[in-house]
């Protein structure tokens, strides 16, 4: 039988990689910047049984519509979100979803740590101090006021979307640091996981109100869209930070530089963006009560060779004919049954 046919959007890190390129007929995209969208459409005529994509691919209706038309029967995305895809439309041709949940929880909520850290003690402003002679030419090696940040321990954290990132950033911070804990999210956690983190419910406003960070985890939705705004940054306090590791939409942009600007909050740590990558004449890089990050939430060697193990185990299932085991659409098997045959 012939090996079923994929296109694979990048080349991906680790072991699993060499294994699904055994497995199936593979074509990889060589270079470091995304296909283009004309040439994602070209391969969607061209009858590839499955493609493997990334947040920076436009998996849009009129792909899904082509490729299905083509052949497709499975989009394996290699993330935990897919915003990028329009899973309804997919859904509707019978063209199963699936993604990489679970593998990078701990490796996105120490990244944003770091960032909570590097914006409360001001780590990128003091490396530059050093980097640029400043700190020699000032003719003091220390200073009482030099580089004074916020002390995390006993400060309240404020967690949007209470899943499974959002808990191990609690976890960390109530465990860690002694921090108290409130928490926002569409459906409260059972008490259990509350009481085991030492977490509050609040409703948005008071979390915003109270928090002395406030760190967003929450997918990318209509829902979510711009739900961090003027009002939104207005009620939180001048001496607080805001840190977004999920997803740079859910905040809008030029609130959030009026914000840093007008000093309504101290500062923040991005590692998402509205746009990206983040022009280098953004608003954003002027200011230096910001650290900014380029998308690397679940950039370590362990978390991107895991989610290139779960695309692998997404594709050999739905070869052997089975439910993929992160299928993100369970309603398409009332379309089609799994597999590359029809």
């Amino acid at each position: 039988m012939a090996k079923p046919r994929i296109y694979v959007t990048r080349r991906l890190p680790g072991p699993c990689f060499e294994r699904l390129l055994e497995e199936f007929d593979a074509e990889v995209w060589p270079e470091w910047r995304h296909p283009p969208y004309e040439v994602l459409l070209e391969k969607a005529r061209e009858g590839f049984q499955g493609f493997v994509t990334l947040l920076t691919d436009r998996i849009d209706c009129g792909f899904i519509s082509e490729a299905a038309s083509h052949g497709t029967r499975i989009i394996s995305q290699y993330a935990v979100g897919y915003d990028n895809i329009d899973v309804e439309c997919a859904t509707r041709h019978g063209v199963y979803v699936t993604n990489t949940p679970n593998v990078l929880t701990e490796a996105t909520a120490e990244l944003t740590w770091a960032l909570i850290l590097a914006t409360a003690r001001h780590i990128v402003k003091a490396d530059r101090y050093v980097r640029s002679g400043e700190w020699y030419r000032s003719g003091t090696g220390w200073h009482p006021e030099l580089f004074l940040g916020m002390e995390l321990r006993g400060k309240t954290l404020g967690i949007i979307g209470f899943g499974r990132i959002g808990r191990a950033v609690a976890r960390i911070g109530a465990h860690g640091f002694g921090m108290k804990v409130l928490y926002y999210s569409r459906r409260r956690a059972p008490e259990e996981v509350e009481r085991e983190i030492g977490a509050e419910y609040a409703p948005l406003e008071r979390l915003l109100r109270e928090s002395d960070v406030v760190s967003i985890h929450v997918p990318l939705t209509p829902e979510t869209r711009g739900m961090i705004g003027e009002k939104e940054l207005r009620l939180m306090k001048p001496t607080a930070i805001l840190v977004n590791t999920a997803r740079g939409a859910v905040v809008d942009p030029d609130a959030l530089v009026k914000a840093l600007k007008e000093g309504w909050i101290a500062g923040a740590g991005l590692d998402v963006f509205h746009e990206e990558p983040l022009p280098p004449d953004h608003p954003l890089t002027r200011l230096d009560n910001v650290v900014l990050a380029p998308h690397i939430g679940s950039a370590t060697h362990e978390a991107r060779q895991a989610m290139t193990c779960a695309v692998l185990e997404n594709l050999l299932a739905f070869k052997r004919g089975e439910v993929p085991p992160n299928l993100v659409n369970p309603e398409v098997v009332e379309k089609r049954r799994p597999g590359f045959q029809d």
